[in-house]
Parts: C-alpha cells; sequence; structure tokens
C-alpha cells in the first residue's frame, strides 16, 4: 500500500472515530464540529489531483468512515438480529456515502466553487430529509440527533428541529476545515477570520440556547402522571406468559401509586396481545380486567400497548392486509397504543413509522419472496398496518388531550408534531428497548425523547416494558428514570403545554430547503459535464 493511501486510511479512520466518540449517550457533541473534516481533507487532495484519480475514488474513503461510524453507534443491533445489524449499518454507510461522492461530484463539476456550507449542507440534510419517509428509513443517525444528551445545548430546536443541529454541525465542519487548509498552505495570516467565524458559530448558538434553557418555565395546566415498567424479558418471558398473568402484574405494580388526584396512567407498547380485534375491543380478558380498574378510578384514563386485528372479510382492504389460510378472508395486523376510560369509547393510535423488515416488507412488490429473511429489529415480521392520520387521546371530560407515539416513531421530529398540531398536551413514548440487550441503544432512543420534549415544547413520559421510563420536561431534562432491566413505577406531574412552537408550525422546513437546493446545485453539475461534454 502507497504511502498516500495509507494516509487516506488513517483521515478515515479518524473521522470514524470523531463521529462516533461525539455521539449519545456517553459522547461528547462537540467532536461532531470537527468529525468530517479529515474525510473533507481526502476529498480535497483527490480535487486538487483530479487527472490521477477518479471522480469515483472519493466513495470508498467515504465509505469506509461512515461504515465505521455506523457500526461503533449502532453495532447494538447485533443483539436482536445478525442479519439486521449487517444490512442497517451497510446500506445506512452506502447512502451516506454517496451523497458525499455526489457532494464531490458537483464540486469536481463547478469549479472553483468552494466547499462551502451551502453545498454539503444542501446534499447531507436534503438526504436526511428524504431518509425520514421511504421503506428503508433509518434515521438514527441524523446529525442533530448527536446533541440528544446534552438539551442544554440546543434549546432552539423549538425553532429548526434537529435539522438545525445537522446544519450547525456541517457549518463547523466546513470552517474547521478551510482554517486548517490555510494552515497547511502557511496562509497563516489569512486563519484569523475563519477562526473567529468558527468560535462565533459555536459560541453564539450555545449563547441563546443557554439564556433560553435558564429563562424558559414550564408551561400548562399541572397532571399528575404514573408509568409502569413491568421490565418482562421479550426474548424468554414476555410472549410466554398468559395474557391475564400479564395484566395482573401490570395492575399490581400501578396500585401502588394511584390515588384521587392521578389522571393518566401509561403502560409499554405490546404489553397485551391476546386477540383484539377492533370491532370488539372489550371481548378479551385482558381488556374487560382493565377496564374494571379503571372504573374502579373513574378519574384515571389508561394508555396501554397492544397488538390489534381489523378484519375485512372477502376484500383486501388494504396494501398491508393478510389471508386466512382456512376461508381466504382479510385481516390487517397492527401495533396499537390503546386509552380506556369510563366511557366504553376507546381511542386508539397505529403505530405507522414502521422498523425496516420486522414490522414493513420494504418494498413489498420487489422483496415480498424474501419475507421469510427480512431481519429482527423486535417486532412481528411481515407489514403491519398503518393510519393516514395522527389520533390523539384521552380528553373527551376534560379537554386534557394526549398523544401515544410508539418505540420508532418517536425519533421522527415532524410526525409527531402531527400529534401536536392535533391538540396533544401531553406526550406518552411507550416502547419495548429490551431486544437489543443493555447496550447503546436503549440509551440513545432515551435521549431522542428530550429531542420531542424542546422541540414541541411537551412533557414527555416514557414508559418502557424493558429498557429505560422516564419523565422529561419542556426543557428536555429526564427528571425521572428507572433503571434498567428492573421492575419500577414512577410517578410525575406533567404540564399540559397548549403552545405551539415555530418548529410544530412549520416543521422540517430546513429539510424541505435542502432537497430543493440540492436538486438545483446537482442539475447544474449535470448540465456542465454535459455542455462540457459537447465540446
Amino acid at each position: 500500500m502507497s504511502l498516500r493511501k495509507v494516509h487516506f486510511l488513517l483521515l478515515s479512520f479518524l473521522s470514524a472515530a470523531l463521529l462516533a466518540l461525539g455521539w449519545p449517550q456517553y459522547g461528547f457533541p462537540g467532536l461532531l464540529f470537527i468529525g468530517f473534516v479529515p474525510l473533507f481533507v481526502i476529498e480535497d487532495e483527490i480535487l486538487q489531483h483530479r487527472e490521477r484519480y477518479s471522480r469515483f475514488y472519493i466513495f470508498r474513503w467515504a465509505w469506509l468512515s461512515f461504515f465505521l461510524w455506523n457500526a461503533l453507534t449502532t453495532w447494538w443491533i447485533w443483539n436482536s438480529t445478525i442479519f439486521g445489524a449487517v444490512m442497517a449499518i451497510i446500506l445506512n454507510s452506502l447512502f451516506q456515502a454517496t451523497i458525499f461522492l455526489i457532494y464531490h461530484f458537483v464540486r469536481r463539476n463547478l469549479r472553483p466553487m468552494p466547499a462551502g456550507a451551502l453545498l454539503l449542507s444542501a446534499f447531507w440534510i436534503g438526504f436526511e430529509y428524504l431518509h425520514l419517509d421511504w421503506d428503508l428509513s433509518w434515521p438514527w443517525l441524523n446529525l442533530g440527533n448527536g446533541f440528544a444528551a446534552y438539551p442544554k445545548w440546543i434549546q432552539w430546536y423549538e425553532y429548526t428541529g434537529v435539522f438545525g443541529g445537522s446544519l450547525w454541525v456541517i457549518s463547523a465542519n466546513v470552517l474547521a476545515f478551510n482554517i486548517l487548509k490555510r494552515m497547511m498552505t502557511e496562509k497563516h495570516s489569512r486563519v484569523t477570520g475563519p477562526s473567529v467565524a468558527f468560535g462565533m458559530l459555536i459560541v453564539i448558538p450555545l449563547l441563546i440556547s443557554f439564556l433560553m434553557f435558564n429563562h424558559y418555565e414550564e408551561k400548562g395546566k399541572p397532571v399528575e402522571v404514573v408509568v409502569v415498567q413491568p421490565n418482562n424479558d421479550p426474548w424468554s418471558k414476555q410472549y410466554g406468559l398468559p395474557a391475564r398473568e400479564v395484566v395482573d402484574k401490570l395492575i399490581r405494580l400501578a396500585d401502588s401509586k394511584v390515588d384521587s388526584t392521578l389522571r393518566y396512567m401509561v403502560f409499554p407498547e405490546s404489553v397485551i396481545y391476546d386477540d383484539i380485534w377492533l370491532d370488539n375491543i372489550d371481548k378479551p380478558e385482558s381488556m374487560q380486567r382493565l377496564h374494571t380498574f379503571v372504573k374502579e378510578h373513574p378519574q384515571l384514563s389508561l394508555i396501554v400497548g397492544a397488538s390489534t386485528y381489523q378484519y375485512y372479510g372477502k376484500i383486501k382492504a388494504t396494501e398491508t392486509s393478510r389471508r386466512f389460510t382456512d376461508t381466504g378472508e382479510w385481516y390487517d395486523t397492527f401495533n396499537s397504543a390503546i386509552c380506556i376510560d369510563t366511557s366504553r369509547h376507546y381511542d386508539y393510535s397505529h403505530k405507522s413509522k414502521l422498523v425496516p423488515g420486522p414490522e414493513r416488507l420494504p418494498f413489498p412488490s420487489l422483496t415480498r419472496p424474501l419475507q421469510d429473511m427480512a431481519f429482527d429489529l423486535g417486532g412481528t415480521v411481515g407489514s403491519l398496518g398503518t393510519m393516514k392520520e395522527r389520533v390523539i387521546m384521552g380528553g373527551r371530560f376534560d379537554s386534557l388531550w394526549v398523544c401515544a407515539p410508539i418505540c420508532y416513531e418517536s425519533i421522527y421530529g415532524e410526525f409527531v408534531n402531527g400529534f401536536i398540531r392535533k391538540g396533544a398536551q401531553l406526550i406518552f413514548v411507550i416502547t419495548n428497548d429490551g431486544w437489543w440487550g443493555n447496550t447503546a441503544g436503549h440509551r440513545q432512543h432515551l435521549t431522542f425523547s428530550s429531542l420531542r420534549a424542546i422541540e414541541t415544547r411537551r412533557d414527555v413520559a416514557r414508559s418502557a416494558n424493558t429498557g429505560i421510563s422516564a419523565f422529561i420536561d419542556q426543557r428536555g431534562i429526564i427528571t425521572q428514570q428507572s433503571k434498567y432491566w428492573e421492575e419500577d413505577v414512577l410517578r410525575g406531574t406533567m404540564h399540559a403545554n397548549s403552545e405551539i412552537t415555530f418548529y410544530v408550525m412549520y416543521g422540517d422546513y430546513i429539510g424541505r430547503l435542502s432537497g430543493f437546493t440540492a436538486m438545483l446545485f446537482l442539475l447544474l453539475a449535470i448540465t456542465v459535464t454535459l455542455r462540457k461534454k459537447k465540446i
């Protein structure tokens, strides 16, 4: 291997290490501000000597960096499934490397354009935005998520959402690279300006955020809420227990925290799994027992995760419909949140951001033959049903409305906004994070709820079957949390806020603008390339 290749290899490793060491929960996000710099050094070297390197040469080094970053931060998928870990890490790093290749292609064809923040921000954030809403969606490593464990740094997410953080990271990296390049070319006299700009870019958003944090006060009416963590092992215990035994355990744990002032109780994802058909929700014994419990505490509304079914008869009503083998009739299965109160009117919401593989078969017309090989990230293999509209729950008696994002849904900011725009004043995240073991996976997932709290200025209660249950205030601070792999019941006072933030109102406008700008740059680069070929 030549000395130059060794140099490129070390730089690729360094970039991956900086990005990984900056990732939550225990990483220091300040490293994200320089994580791309080694890759920029490689890209610039290739650009300056493009007669020596092909236009695709950058791809191998970018893919190596992003593969290592993905592996170091999401390796915990392996605890659930080897196939799932391999596919998630390889595919996501391929997508990221392709974006970096496109960025290099545009730079190569639009010279002398410098490595500006606008150019890479447009392509990278445009990709992150598109990655939120397609069959292989996996936005876990969107750059703005990297500050999830440091909510004091990002209080302005209520205006920008996580894409504001992505823009912050990329802009800082571009400035840091320009400083380094000038130092390497001995233009020290020209370093002062970029250095000042870099310092201001880091310090000013931090100062604004600290001021917002210190002056923010919880808004809304106080509400007493209990979250239950039954700690049933999803691998060897949860789904082998009789449904009655699971419900009895939930009620036993909940009883210790109930009094006349309690307004909401939250049970975790998929904790009820006997046959709940939406046309006859009352029928299963588990639902009857929970309704009896609520009748004993009539002021209480109960949010519970359940597996539910919808019967369609002879009609294949949706693309996710399944067929009974004996009768040929059709039905859908859902991962649902159900609200139980004394009214006998059941609000329910179906999980609609589904994990590729176990909950939704990607590109079903192409991959249906591979359904048996679908990787299991913690759900039922196959395609679950979804719902187009967000549904809020529980405010029938006192107009105190809540929403219940289910597990994976809680990492999608604009998706959660849909609940808030409908009138949700509190967020209850119900999840089951035990599939990944005691790894970074459940800790990262916990911190992402802090992002939703800041973006929406809503208190968040988190009920995990296994994982970490918690209360999070409107500033994104975790005020109470359970320990991993222990039964627990937490009670907290939440604040039912009705105000709408700028981000809730306008959503991922930074992502949409970036995607549009990226397309303009790409079309311009293609046009220039075609014109050169004609000449």
